[in-house]
């Protein structure tokens, strides 16, 4: 008996209406790849892919007369994406490659289900499934690996990673996210031997890819075997050999965070320049501002009163991810107390304020600027507890 899928986003209206609209032109469309790989083992579905055994054009216009709105995001590669509400659908003609030049690939458009599989990375995103949830694996181990946790290139590994190194890094991301147990000895040999390609790709890929692994719930393992093949300083230069990753991650586990990327990068690339990674992997500078607001400190922090001054420097996010990586670390994880009063630093205001400053008495200018700085200094070294008017009073004396 076939094994079917199910879920609310297979049903939803939006989802419908493109289904009937691709349906309209006598073509098959099926969801593909992620959806269908998470629904089979009960993840939530974000993105809904769709394959169809018609050519971009007729796609095209099957969804224009129904009324959609249609992107042609990849047109030359058989990509719309077609957008219903507010939700985006992106849909791909079977095709097959012809050439492939290890970042890009030229292809040709097929009715054969079996060809576009077989082009695909690995046997778990080779995967199609009916508007009625029936899941077709034309390869015959996708589903089988699916279930397995077991992460495989289709065919040879060393081709699959000649069409686009970048599957280099999916190897391992899809790993950290969707695998169990040891990774395929050959496909961590093919990764060894071809990294040289990696320079090939857009820092911009690079970046997103190494980001989106570094949020998998279980990294160790990949990242480890990434160490081995020389993959991550050929992509991170900054890294540091040898990063307790499965150390952080059972700081994680202990205080109930989340896998957070720049908590974990911030862990790898300690000690470096923040502006090198950040060029690595074309950081924004938002997230740069994040990473530099988790640089560890080199000390570690045993104490209430260094917990709550390091809450209140950095906030509560960004310090309890410099605190979980100094704990990390040192092969520990932080006491309660330590938590607690970090969390209580975070919610210090500052009680005087430069309009206090100046009715007490200072001018504007360069020395208000200095004047409050030093006020704070204070409140902060009195461990948050000198009232405004103390403060005031120091604030005069400083004059």
């Amino acid at each position: 008996m076939p094994e079917k899928i199910a879920g609310e986003w297979m049903f939803a209206p939006e989802t419908a209406s493109v289904m009937k609209a691709l349906q309209s032109g006598g073509g098959t469309p099926r969801f593909v790849g992620g959806c269908v790989r998470n629904a089979l083992i009960d993840r939530k579905v974000a993105d809904v892919d769709i394959a169809i055994d018609s050519d971009p054009n007729a796609v095209i216009r099957c969804l224009t007369d129904a009324g959609l709105r249609v992107v042609p995001t990849g047109f030359s590669h058989g990509t719309v994406t077609a957008i219903k509400g507010r939700k985006s659908f992106e849909i791909t003609s079977l095709r097959e490659d012809t050439h492939t030049d290890g970042r890009r690939a030229e292809v040709v458009f097929t009715k054969d289900w079996e060809k576009d599989a077989s082009r695909r990375d690995f046997t778990i995103n080779a995967l199609y499934a009916d508007t009625d949830g029936t899941v077709h694996d034309f390869l015959g181990t996708g589903i089988a690996d699916v279930h397995a946790r077991r992460v495989r290139f289709i065919g040879s590994a060393t081709d699959r990673i000649q069409e686009d190194y970048l599957r280099i890094l999916r190897l391992f991301r899809f790993h950290a996210h969707y695998g169990e147990g040891g990774m395929e000895p050959d496909a961590l040999v093919a990764c060894a031997g071809l990294t040289g390609g990696l320079e090939l790709l857009a820092r911009e890929r690079v970046g997103s890819e190494i980001l989106k692994m570094l949020t998998a719930p279980k990294l160790a393992l990949s990242f480890d075997m990434m160490e081995q093949t020389g993959v991550l300083l050929k992509v991170l230069p900054t890294a540091r050999l040898g990063t307790p990753m499965a150390a952080l991650e059972a700081v994680e586990r202990r205080l109930g965070l989340s896998p957070s990327a720049m908590r974990r990068l911030a862990l790898v690339t300690r000690g470096g320049d923040p502006r090198d990674t950040g060029r690595a992997l074309r950081l924004s500078n938002e997230q740069m501002a994040d990473l530099r607001a988790r640089r560890a400190h080199t000390t570690l922090v045993r104490n209430t009163e260094d917990a709550r001054r390091l809450g209140y420097e950095r906030g509560e996010v960004a310090g309890i991810d410099t605190l979980s990586i100094q704990h990390a670390e040192a092969g520990t994880v932080p006491e309660v107390r330590i938590v607690k009063a970090l969390r209580e630093g975070a919610e210090q205001k500052m009680p005087v304020s430069s309009k206090d400053l100046m009715a007490a008495g200072i001018g504007a200018g360069p020395e208000l600027g200095r004047v409050l700085k030093k006020v704070e200094h204070i409140w902060i070294e009195s461990d948050f507890v000198m009232d405004k008017a103390s403060l005031i009073g120091q604030a005069r004396a400083a004059i």
